[in-house]
């Protein structure tokens, strides 16, 4: 059979998410989606049984497919020492809104009013790329929830003026949302390229990258549009607000999203609480080109126990719980 007629019946795209779904499953943790109110659903990988004797790991994507995606191959070091949390952010995976605020500030809100719901109440945390420009505004705004913060390739330090003085590989906003969200098989192995240091896209069929665009690429696409231009307006460096978390930045040596010079600057901004390490040969997509040492960093950090404590949704985690519960419930009836 011609590849092209094969790709009509059969998606490989779908069926590796069939497969995410699976090993998600098996690692212990279920698919909930939570309804937030004001037009906002998250869905959420959450733990099948909660360990009440073990910390909270909440793991942040960045763009692209959806969270499964991005942890899929990482899950099992975390799940036998955590109670893993993957959510997919709104407006990515069965995430969504009504509303219209598009900011980071936004999405860190519905993630811990979706935390909150499970009761999960103190976290750490895990954000690449714009996963980690969550991650960092619910450090900001929640400090007393987040106890140790990684930040792997999250330009939180870039201002809108870098974009117009040539810091980028891009000529303008619109060229970096065409690649970012890319919607033809050209498109998307641009993306490839600028991710990896050593891309394969060139390689691979036409036909396979269609199918992976229309299965992922396509959902919410002016929202997403909005989601990037919402990062950049009048963004500036010197309204970026410090935190005072342990903080782990993981950089790829040769990322062209967001280049090292950015991992330097949040380095400064953080202070002594926080250490860079940089990974050689590694690109934007350090999670799938550097698994290994990708892993080994965050394992160094996050496995120790002095700075782990425990879970704190227990007792105080269900009365909060059931207290928003009988809250919504007696506002409903009033």
């Amino acid at each position: 059979m011609h590849p092209f007629k094969l790709s009509k019946c059969f998606s490989f795209t779908a069926s590796r998410d069939w497969f995410y779904k699976q090993s998600f499953s098996n690692a212990g943790l279920r698919s909930v989606a939570t309804d937030l109110g004001e037009g906002t659903v998250m869905h959420c990988w959450v733990p099948k049984i909660q360990n009440t004797a073990r910390p909270n790991l909440l793991l942040l994507h960045g763009f692209g497919a959806n969270a499964m995606w991005q942890y899929g191959e990482h899950l099992r070091h975390f799940t036998p020492r955590f109670n893993v949390y993957v959510p997919d952010l709104v407006f990515f995976g069965e995430s969504y809104t009504t509303r219209t605020d598009r900011s980071e500030s936004f999405q860190a809100q519905c993630i811990m009013k979706m935390m909150e719901k499970h009761g999960a109440l103190r976290m750490n945390l895990v954000g690449i790329s714009y996963g980690g420009f969550v991650g960092y505004s619910m450090a900001a705004q929640f400090p007393d929830r987040l106890d140790k913060l990684v930040l792997c390739c999250t330009g939180v330090c870039l201002e809108e003026k870098d974009l117009e003085e040539g810091f980028f590989h891009v000529a303008d906003l619109d060229e970096a949302i065409s690649i970012l969200l890319p919607q033809s098989p050209e498109k998307l192995r641009e993306l490839m390229s600028f991710s990896f240091v050593k891309p394969q896209a060139r390689w691979v069929p036409s036909y396979f990258l269609t199918d992976f665009i229309d299965v992922m690429c396509t959902d919410y696409l002016e929202e997403k549009k909005e989601l990037i231009q919402a990062i950049l307006k009048n963004r500036k460096f010197s309204n970026l607000p410090k935190i005072s978390q342990r903080t782990l930045i993981v950089w790829g040596e040769e990322d062209h999203i967001f280049p090292l010079e950015l991992g330097h600057r949040l380095k400064r901004h953080v202070g002594e609480s926080a250490e860079l390490k940089v990974i050689k040969n590694a690109g934007h997509a350090l999670n799938i080109e550097k698994p290994k040492e990708f892993i080994k960093h965050l394992k160094s950090f996050l496995f120790d126990s002095d700075s782990c404590p425990p879970s704190q949704s227990t007792y105080s985690g269900l009365l909060f719980r059931y207290w928003y519960e009988y809250k919504a419930s007696f506002t409903k009836q009033h």
